[in-house]
């Protein structure tokens, strides 16, 4: 088998209400991760993130140790935002010795040019997230927010969950869905042909016009049947999708 030169993970939304996830994760990092060239977070990795002031709460310390023991074994770990998570910043990169991505990156893996990303900016039919979404991405917004007390963060984004969970239950599946000419803008651009990102949990393998979409799992061991997973590219170019247990998914 080739070396794995980089693995990708995503949709996780850590929390500690969720140990069996939390235990999933540590066991990836350990098992898996400390053995790859790369890793790539690629989004919504915690369920929220109120701000780099919470970086002290001992599971989010917990978290961050296990992300710089990756790293100090010598693996070069990347994040990308997700909708939960947009407010990882400095501290929390300096803490986990990763390195912070712009929302879209293109990288040379195992000879293949990918694009990656967490996915919530192609899914454009859904116009109140996007107007939610440009709003809280600005500079000036997350200055205001980060800027008050992180109790008051906090009840504020439980209040946008608990909005968030009733609209999503009035939406259609295809709404909340990446819109096929948002990912083609995306091919375009980039000049690349083969995608990965997350934010749906639709895992898939997707064929369009000789250009590869691949979609990560979100994770939730105790659901039935067990959800997550991974994506890995080997230095041969090979690129394998993988259950929580890391048998290779057929695509």
């Amino acid at each position: 088998m080739s070396e794995v030169c980089a693995l990708f993970i995503s949709d996780l939304h850590l929390q500690p209400a969720h140990p069996a996830t939390s235990a999933a994760f540590f066991d990836f990092l350990e098992r898996h991760a400390r053995h790859a060239q790369q890793l790539y977070l690629l989004g919504d990795l915690f369920e929220y993130w109120a701000g780099d002031d919470d970086i002290d709460d001992p599971y989010h310390a917990q978290v961050v140790a296990a992300l710089r023991a990756v790293s100090d074994a010598g693996v070069a770990v990347y994040w990308i935002a997700g909708n939960r998570d947009f407010l990882v910043g400095a501290r929390f990169a300096e803490a986990a010795n990763l390195t912070l991505l712009p929302e879209t990156w293109v990288a040379d893996i195992g000879g293949q040019r990918v694009v990656v990303l967490h996915g919530d900016a192609q899914c454009t039919q859904d116009t109140k997230y996007m107007e939610f979404r440009a709003m809280v991405r600005q500079p000036a917004w997350q200055a205001q927010f980060t800027a008050m007390p992180l109790a008051q963060r906090k009840a504020i984004i439980a209040g946008l969950r608990a909005d968030s969970r009733k609209e999503q239950s009035g939406k259609s599946y295809e709404i909340m869905d990446v819109t096929p000419q948002a990912i083609l803008d995306v091919f375009e651009q980039t000049g690349t042909d083969v995608m990965i990102h997350g934010h749906t949990h639709r895992p898939a393998l997707h064929h369009i016009d000789g250009k590869r979409r691949y979609v990560l799992p979100d994770w939730e061991p105790d659901a039935t049947p067990a959800r997550g997973g991974w994506i890995a590219v080997a230095a041969d170019g090979v690129i394998t999708r993988h259950d929580l247990t890391g048998a290779v998914i057929a695509s």
